[in-house]
């Protein structure tokens, strides 16, 4: 893990604890946040044999669920409590076929205003590098604490 310095001063850890307190769902993945720096984010889905479909692939629901993790973490990286952040929008452009192992995603933040936050994330196979979906996604963020 990178000592990484975000913007509001969220690390990894502490990303992940929010992740495993607040939606356990994701605490439940394990998904693991590797660097939080600037604009960027970078999470880890360690694989597991659920997570094949047939063809020996991994599932969609699986890459697009770290996707839209991943968005979430950038989130956080402008909001300090990004608690409230919800997903808005999203397409998700599926390039290759994930072959079973762990997938590291890869966001940053293109744009991020008042109320929207949009930013995009590669979600590459930890296996042979291949570029297996390309996801660009919208946030609502919270409004500002007085």
């Amino acid at each position: 893990m990178n000592n990484s310095h975000a913007r509001t001063g969220i690390t990894p850890a502490d990303f992940d604890a929010i992740m495993r307190e607040k939606v356990p769902f994701v605490g439940d993945m394990g998904v693991i946040t590797e660097s939080l720096e600037n604009d960027t984010a970078v999470l880890r889905l360690p694989f597991r044999e659920r997570y094949l479909r047939p063809g020996n692939v991994v599932t969609g629901p699986a890459i697009f669920a770290l996707a839209d993790i991943a968005l979430y973490a950038v989130a956080w990286l402008v909001v300090p409590k990004a608690d409230l952040a919800v997903t808005t929008e999203a397409t998700v452009h599926f390039l290759s076929g994930a072959k079973p192992g762990d997938l590291i995603a890869e966001a940053r933040i293109l744009k991020a205003g008042r109320r929207l936050l949009i930013a995009e994330c590669h979600i590459r196979s930890d296996v042979d590098n291949s570029l297996c979906a390309h996801v660009i996604g919208t946030y609502a963020m919270p409004p500002a604490e007085k």
